[in-house]
């Protein structure tokens, strides 16, 4: 897919159609006055405006056309051809995490069909294949002399399941995507607490000595419900330069890396196109 790909709900059943049914005849009415007719007319011009405007807001959001995203104007700007996406089926009564009726915002569905399918041309990281995987394999994307004080982190707040998917795309790009899932928003929410979010981290990523916040990116809550942290390692990088994001979604913690070997920066574009499309998922 070469635009920027929307998530939308599958559309329900249609009904069957009714059998016509036949009514008896109607009197003429008399025609409507000229003040009548002023009236419908305006309220009509009314209604319309206020259908266009509100229509223009969901897709907004929902759309995220390529030239209201940072990077994302023209179509050879490396954007990634991701699958059509759609959100997975819902257990029978069970609502959307951020309606009405979820107000501890708990995804329901199936934390693994909420991750980001991998693009065209990817080769999948057979570790990383969008089933479960072991707290180990999480703790492996921090450094080897944090990974004790993360694991605690972990032990005091557990999640539930942790599903992961990776691949590499032709460039050399390592892309991952974690999503934990937790007993409720407050463990996810701490989370994010005690792993310092922001400039001055308590755990970094593996290989990235120092990193900042990504000044281009301004889409942090353009998913109802989620909020990002967008973050890219300083320069000069070592072997690799990395790109993280952290989303917080109710219950759901996700972590989303790109990683590029060599001298050349890891592709900004791509990077916030991965991240919206999994808030997306999450909301």
């Amino acid at each position: 897919m070469t635009e920027q790909q929307t998530v939308a709900p599958d559309p329900a059943d249609p009904a069957e159609a009714a059998a016509p049914i036949a009514f008896p005849a109607v009197p003429d009415a008399p025609p409507p006055s000229r003040r009548a007719l002023r009236a419908v007319a305006r309220w009509t011009a009314a209604l319309l405006v206020f259908g266009g405007l509100g229509t223009g807001t969901a897709l907004a959001i929902t759309s995220a056309e390529r030239t209201d995203v940072p990077g994302l104007a023209t179509e050879g700007d490396g954007r990634w051809e991701y699958p059509e996406l759609s959100l997975p089926a819902l257990p029978a009564g069970s609502p959307r995490p951020f309606s009405e009726a979820n107000r501890a915002e708990i995804h329901h569905a199936d934390l693994r069909e909420l991750l980001l399918p991998a693009p065209a041309g990817a080769t999948p990281d057979k570790a990383l294949d969008g089933g479960w995987v072991k707290q180990e394999r999480f703790l492996a994307e921090y450094r080897a002399e944090d990974r004790d004080e993360l694991a605690q982190l972990l032990v005091d707040s557990p999640p539930r399941h942790i599903a992961a998917r990776g691949w590499t795309m032709p460039d050399g790009t390592r892309a991952r995507v974690y999503l934990l899932r937790f007993d409720s928003t407050a463990y996810a929410t701490h989370v994010r607490d005690e792993l310092r979010v922001g400039p001055s981290m308590a755990w970094l990523p593996a290989g990235a000595a120092e990193t900042e916040f990504d000044t281009a990116w301004t889409f942090s809550r353009a998913v109802e419900g989620v909020s990002s942290y967008v973050f890219t390692e300083k320069a000069p990088h070592g072997e690799a330069h990395t790109r993280l994001a952290y989303s917080v979604a109710g219950d759901t913690f996700a972590l989303i890396v790109h990683e590029r070997p060599g001298t050349a920066e890891a592709a900004r574009v791509p990077f916030h196109q991965t991240v919206i499309l999994q808030n997306q998922l999450l909301g």
